[in-house]
């Protein structure tokens, strides 16, 4: 067969290009309306705790999975009702499993596109919450704070002095993501911590899974506040990066381990990838491999005590499940 005339393969190339501008232009139109979100929350279907069977799993495996449940319980919470304005309680009563409401929690003022990313973080960790359901037992929804204050607090504690105003999670797109900064990644790090230790295969799948999204989810959160790392957040003249900087800085602190296990978006050309960038857009060892936090240190993170044994934070009353209970049981001795 003779060959395409020159002219002929310029025009195919030339429609197939505008084709595909055609489809980023069109991309926009899918981010999810107000109207849209309350459709769709009518739409939500309560689905069973996951269904399926049940493993045979170590006694020293359940222990691992049931702790995570502390986080995603935040996360799902935090996420659901910063885009819907409502939590579990309305949209999967079922996976509560009688846990008291969070505290304080609110809907933020977010734009259509935060709106949307937020909301899918929401329905994912639903998602995380019935597949460690249908593993384990689980317990009880913890009780949360998710108040405004706290995390005004958690903003306080990480500049060494308080700001005017105080810092309000739900105030705009920033604000919340700076707050979501706070969250997810402690979560990916207890799961890379748990992975070595768990015996089944089964169990190492679960969590290998749950890694995977978590991580995501905290690389889409730290991507967005990359974007705009210089970019002072409003009124405190402070920017998006030394944001993060401190936010790490105080995790790292609070976690009493004696290395660096939190990084915020622009660092020491040496503490970035390779050593050769200030960007850092993902957190990372020397090997751009994710940092493991044993439980003791993520109960001192969100304990905001630095104690494992203390409750407080976003657990007033402590974290479930037997790990948890170890510690504060021995702080009631």
């Amino acid at each position: 067969m003779a060959a395409a005339p020159p002219m002929l393969f310029f025009s195919f190339r030339r429609r197939l290009m505008i084709m595909m501008m055609m489809m980023f232009l069109v991309v926009p139109s899918l981010v999810i309306s107000s109207d849209d979100l309350d459709h769709l929350l009518m739409e939500v279907r309560p689905r069973g705790r996951g269904g399926g069977r049940r493993w045979s799993i170590p006694a020293s495996d359940v222990d691992l999975l049931e702790f995570p449940l502390n986080l995603e319980y935040l996360e799902a919470e935090f996420f659901l009702w910063g885009s819907l304005g409502c939590g579990l309680d309305k949209v999967q009563p079922n996976l509560t499993m009688g846990g008291p409401p969070p505290f304080a929690a609110r809907i933020a003022n977010l734009d259509p596109f935060t709106k949307d990313v937020i909301y899918q973080f929401a329905l994912q960790e639903i998602g995380h919450l019935r597949a460690i359901q249908s593993r384990v037992k689980g317990f009880p929804r913890p009780l949360l704070n998710l108040s405004a204050a706290h995390f005004a607090s958690i903003m306080d504690e990480a500049f060494g002095q308080p700001l005017r105003p105080p810092f309000d999670p739900y105030a705009n797109s920033l604000n919340y993501l700076l707050a979501s900064y706070v969250i997810p990644y402690v979560g990916l790090t207890g799961y890379v911590g748990a992975n070595p230790n768990l015996q089944a295969s089964a169990s190492r799948r679960l969590v290998a899974g749950l890694l995977a999204v978590e991580s995501g989810q905290d690389a889409v959160i730290r991507a967005l506040l990359y974007r705009r790392a210089a970019q002072k957040v409003t009124p405190y003249g402070i920017t998006v990066a030394e944001f993060t900087n401190r936010i790490s800085k105080l995790r790292n602190e609070l976690g009493h381990h004696g290395v660096v296990k939190d990084e915020g978006l622009v660092v020491t050309p040496v503490q970035g990838p390779e050593g050769r960038s200030r960007g850092n857009v993902l957190a990372g060892d020397e090997f751009s491999l994710g940092y493991a936090r044993s439980p003791e240190e993520i109960l001192r993170i969100v304990y905001s005590s630095g104690d494992e044994h203390v409750p407080g934070g976003f657990f007033p009353k402590g974290a479930k499940g037997r790990i948890a209970a170890i510690y504060l049981h021995k702080s009631e001795r």
